[in-house]
């Protein structure tokens, strides 16, 4: 097989992702036609067919299935690459992924990346808001905010410390329904949480002899809980930081009831040269102590 432009197999990934040729070219901004021509060519290269045409778009064959991480990594690898070409001068520039989670990634480092990109104007941020955790020996990132420990090696970390979680309801809700005084009393509350009991879940109930109970308010998305306690549905937990933002959210249980959740920033060792990844994660690591600082109210 010839060697085939990255161009086709950036095509493929695409129209697996986005279903069409159509809205391929569209996140590309490249022609339907010429999509079209790239995944022929990769088609005919490898000597089998990759999509199906159906009523809801084009399928994916078990051959385009099979492709599928290698054009993820392709793509990780090639975005690695040109964020390392574009920071490779000694001053500040170029791009810097981060990868935090969903809460965090919203709620918290706009505030500390804003003003950094204040002090750096030509330093451009990535930020990737989720909880799945993306790879930093892979460079799917550059640097992590992480709450777990990471495990890696060739890794540069810095433990922020334990961010405090517990249960936060709105004024409104406890003057309608009443504050609870013991963790029995939570079974006659509207709670928020996920959407199934995982096995974290089951784990907190029993570490904290919590009644088995059923939420009443029930998200896979930990902005959707927390936007749920903001708005007065129930009482879920939140990170107390976040909570002492806003004067009418009310701590419940705060002495019998705080979860610890351990915060590291971490990024390649491969990274610590360079000038835009070494600003980025000293200002990450700053200001999430700061939050740290004010969340426990050291």
């Amino acid at each position: 097989m010839s060697e085939l432009s990255w161009d086709f197999y950036r095509s493929f990934l695409t129209v697996l992702q986005q279903g069409s040729l159509s809205a391929a070219a569209r996140e590309l901004g490249l022609t339907q036609p010429t999509i079209g021509r790239h995944v022929d060519a990769l088609e005919e290269a490898i000597g089998a067919e990759l999509f199906t045409r159906s009523p809801n778009g084009l399928l994916p064959t078990d051959t385009a299935l099979a492709l599928k991480p290698y054009a993820e990594t392709l793509a990780a690898t090639t975005a690695a690459l040109l964020r390392t070409a574009s920071g490779q001068r000694e001053s500040v520039a170029g791009t810097v992924r981060v990868s935090a989670s969903e809460i965090v990634g919203v709620e918290i480092l706009p505030r500390i990346l804003g003003p950094l990109q204040e002090t750096y104007p030509e330093l451009q941020i990535e930020l990737s808001a989720s909880d799945a955790i993306e790879d930093l020996l892979n460079r799917e990132a550059d640097i992590a905010v992480r709450m777990a420990e990471p495990r890696q090696d060739a890794l540069i970390v810095r433990r922020i410390g334990d961010l405090p979680l517990g249960f936060h309801a709105h004024r409104r809700y406890i003057e309608r329904h009443g504050l609870p005084e013991t963790l029995a009393d939570l079974a006659r509350h509207r709670l928020i949480g996920f959407d199934r009991q995982t096995a974290y879940i089951r784990l907190m109930i029993s570490r904290y002899s919590m009644p088995d109970i059923d939420f009443a308010f029930r998200s896979d998305s930990n902005l959707a809980q927390l936007s749920a306690i903001r708005a007065g549905v129930g009482i879920g937990i939140c990170q107390t930081g976040l909570a002492r933002e806003n004067p009418d959210l009310i701590h419940i249980l705060p002495e019998v009831f705080n979860i610890p959740l351990g915060t590291w920033v971490a990024m390649h060792e491969s990274l610590k040269t360079s000038p835009r990844c070494r600003v980025t994660f000293d200002a990450l690591v700053k200001g999430l102590q700061d939050y740290h600082r004010y969340s426990t109210g050291a």
